[in-house]
């Protein structure tokens, strides 16, 4: 696949500017809606790779004190997206292929067997025409071209497989290891990749066999949909502006390292 030329390559901007027209909601959980706030940042890359990131300038655009800070902080080090250098500060982490490829290979093999599962206990009328309707949503989100709306259904979607499958706490442990994968999403959104109409026609396949009760064809409607770690790794290496981007992150921070494919 030919690579697309970035025209909105991520810029640098201060945390206080990203953070200005955020505002906490009082008597809820602020390390929880301060960890959200920064991981959609970090995520959608609005924070770059290797960019500082200070308890006193995220409390100060907050009006929070550094405690919940520190503690939103902290779970973010625990999911790898920022670490912490000695004497010098946190930064965001680089972009790592090995832990993209990781995550690739986790979601894939949770959810094979989590589509099997619903395939063959597909016996719950609700279950499936809550898949239905998101189906439904999907597709009038693509046809508006409201593409944040999309995404949050694709993510609604995967979730409600496992929660037919009966093992919805397995989602939890794909959603950890997602954020790699989401990073990478946005870079190709920034190359004009796009699959949104072959993602709801995947969508539509995977659903129809669970439908079916087919759980050989619900696992292959789901591989060609995430696709296989190979064809994840000809993708990228056919994005030389990307990797290029991917390898040269992180180079801001201290000790940092790029990752080849």
């Amino acid at each position: 696949m030919p690579a697309s030329k970035i025209t909105d390559l991520p810029v640098l901007t201060s945390i206080s500017i990203l953070l200005d027209d955020v505002e906490l909601e009082p008597g809820q959980g602020l390390v929880t809606q301060i960890y959200d706030v920064l991981w959609q940042l970090i995520v959608s890359i609005r924070l770059l790779p290797g960019q500082l990131i200070t308890e006193k300038e995220i409390a100060e655009a907050l009006n929070a004190s550094k405690t919940p800070v520190r503690e939103a902080l902290i779970r973010l080090e625990e999911t790898g997206l920022v670490s912490v250098v000695p004497k010098s500060g946190t930064y965001v982490t680089p972009i790592r292929i090995n832990t993209y490829i990781e995550a690739c290979f986790i979601r894939l093999q949770l959810e094979i067997g989590a589509v099997r599962r619903a395939a063959a206990y597909n016996t719950n009328v609700r279950a499936q025409e809550q898949l239905d309707e998101i189906i439904v949503q999907q597709s009038d989100a693509l046809q508006s071209e409201d593409f944040a709306s999309f995404f949050l259904l694709d993510e609604q979607l995967h979730r409600a497989f496992f929660d037919m499958a009966g093992v919805s706490g397995a989602w939890s442990v794909v959603k950890r290891t997602q954020s790699e994968i989401h990073r990478i999403r946005q870079l190709k959104h920034r190359f004009r990749i796009s699959r949104r109409s072959a993602v709801l026609n995947d969508h539509k396949a995977i659903v129809e066999a669970i439908r079916c009760g087919d759980s050989d064809e619900a696992q292959n409607a789901l591989v060609r949909h995430i696709g296989s770690l190979e064809g994840e790794l000809q993708e990228l290496s056919a994005l030389p502006e990307l990797l290029t981007f991917i390898e040269t992150s992180g180079f801001t921070r201290p000790g940092s390292r790029s990752t080849r494919v």
